[in-house]
């Protein structure tokens, strides 16, 4: 890898060390000597600047969670072998956040030819309009410096990508005003690949590329040519080429030709979150709760109700698995719910909004448009569904905190008669008022970590959880009309008072 007594001692060291150079010949005389950067490729560059990182302990992916112990040590290993790779996941899995992180790997600034389209080296220049100002300026050549956010290019491939999108395309005026003849590589208009030259290349959810497209692709990173317009030309591109795809759209549909996928060195699975804190943990840093003018309340149980729907949809087989539920799910849930929160808060003159259960059935068309169903979950409605998941989450998240706890006492007041019905509007004041009437029910707040001198929105929160709950194990029920209630017992008639058949005759 050249002269390392030339190497800086460290990245932030590396860009303090006096002012750039603007000239060829005064490159040569500074720490970006040609020794080392003539032939420093930019996977040399993430493997070294990597290498650093892991020796320093910092963190490699900051954001991403759930995935320290399982995608991103093999995303290291593909960067340490030098690899293009690909990352295979449903939705929602932040594939792409992942890859636009990898810019983080690399130097703060290179230097390049200023004005090269491709972002050429000062030392190896691959463009024939930048070989031709070498040979002509020499050691004169300018020199600019390309700060690491610009050498990420991304594109989401769809079937109308063409060819000249990716690689380039023949520029007629170009040729016409420099009287050209349309073969010579100085009339061509280079495409997103050849500008990412010296970076990264994303291309997000590869399938979707047209076959041809892909051929481009594979021939660009192996033999490093391509033809435009039926004119070869050679473009060695010094570029780390990643993916994004869905396991089944790469793997069961044969929409990835075999030389393009025998190409990327790595595949590397993405997942949802494998446990229930994790999901919270990921809702948490990417939901939008902190509002201006009031106080929000989340309280832990509705974080967990709104992770376990997720939860719950990912299993349940009327909802389509090979689509995936992704975690902008609970995000989009979790951030409905404070705004149906704030809502009522705002038109009660009520300086605290707590989010409750009613709040998380508020935010049904949040999630409605976040899975896909099967034939049986279509027959039924995603609204219906997406009740159903609710009721489930909540009966899930109940027994976590009132497994072994005797709620008979709530349930008997029912089963007397009592009923409770209050509007979803209501002030929390009200509300709290008709709830205390149900015998025992406060009795139980503590399980959740509530007692009688946290706010009353808190309360509110807290014993609504308990009665849905409840009801979620069918122990009471609720509807539209009478909100709470208990269905009338049943007393089954004596058995000599029930009905016998006829014992039949016989001649």
């Amino acid at each position: 890898m050249g002269n390392e007594a030339a190497r800086p001692t460290s990245e932030k060291d590396s860009h303090n060390m006096g002012a750039k150079p603007d000239l060829l010949g005064e490159l040569r005389k500074s720490q970006w000597s040609e020794a080392r950067y003539a032939t420093r490729t930019v996977k040399d560059e993430l493997r070294e600047n990597l290498l650093r990182k892991l020796s320093a302990g910092d963190e490699l992916f900051p954001g991403i969670r759930g995935y320290d112990d399982t995608v991103i040590p093999q995303i290291v290993n593909a960067i340490l072998s030098r690899h293009h790779f690909i990352l295979l996941g449903l939705r929602g899995q932040a594939k792409t956040r992942i890859l636009r992180e990898l810019v983080g790997f690399l130097d703060e600034e290179i230097p390049v030819i200023h004005g090269c389209e491709i972002n050429d080296n000062p030392y190896r220049p691959i463009c024939r309009a930048c070989r031709e100002r070498a040979a002509l300026e020499g050691e004169a050549i300018q020199i600019a410096w390309l700060p690491r956010d610009r050498r990420y290019v991304e594109k989401l491939a769809t079937p109308d990508v063409t060819i000249a999108d990716i690689i380039g395309d023949v520029d007629p005026i170009r040729a016409a005003k420099g009287g050209r003849d349309l073969s010579d590589e100085l009339t061509i208009h280079y495409g997103l690949l050849p500008r990412a030259n010296r970076g990264l290349f994303a291309i997000n959810e590869l399938p979707d590329l047209a076959g041809k497209i892909q051929v481009g692709l594979f021939n660009i990173m192996q033999e490093g040519d391509v033809q435009i317009k039926g004119y070869p030309v050679r473009l060695p591109l010094d570029v780390l080429l990643v993916f994004t795809a869905n396991p089944e759209d790469y793997t069961a549909r044969g929409k990835i030709i075999t030389p393009l996928k025998d190409r990327i060195g790595s595949e590397i699975r993405t997942h949802y979150p494998a446990t229930l804190d994790e999901g919270i943990a990921i809702t948490s840093q990417e939901s939008w709760t902190a509002r201006d003018g009031h106080r929000i309340e989340i309280p832990p149980y509705i974080r967990e109700v709104a992770e376990e729907i997720a939860f719950q949809a990912r299993e349940d087989k009327r909802v389509d698995r090979r689509s995936g539920v992704s975690q902008r799910l609970p995000i989009s849930c979790l951030e409905n719910a404070v705004s149906n929160a704030e809502q009522r808060a705002v038109r009660n003159a009520e300086k605290v909004a707590v989010a409750r259960v009613a709040d998380i059935y508020a935010a049904i068309p949040s999630m409605t448009g976040k899975f896909e169903l099967e034939y049986e979950g279509e027959l039924r409605g995603a609204d219906t569904i997406a009740r159903e998941l609710i009721r489930a989450a909540i009966g899930k998240t109940f027994t976590k905190y009132f497994k072994d706890t005797n709620l008979q006492s709530i349930v008997q007041w029912f089963e007397t008669g009592g009923e409770l019905k209050v509007a979803a509007t209501a002030k929390t004041t009200e509300y709290l008022a008709e709830l205390k009437k149900v015998q025992g029910l406060f009795d139980h707040a503590p399980a959740l970590g509530v007692g009688p001198k946290d706010d009353p929105g808190i309360q509110a929160a807290a014993a609504e959880f308990v009665l849905e709950g409840l009801w979620a194990h069918k122990r009471i029920s609720r509807s539209e009309e009478r909100g709470y209630f208990a269905e009338a017992r049943k007393v089954p008639e004596p058995r000599e008072a029930q009905g016998r058949l006829p014992r039949r005759q016989f001649n």
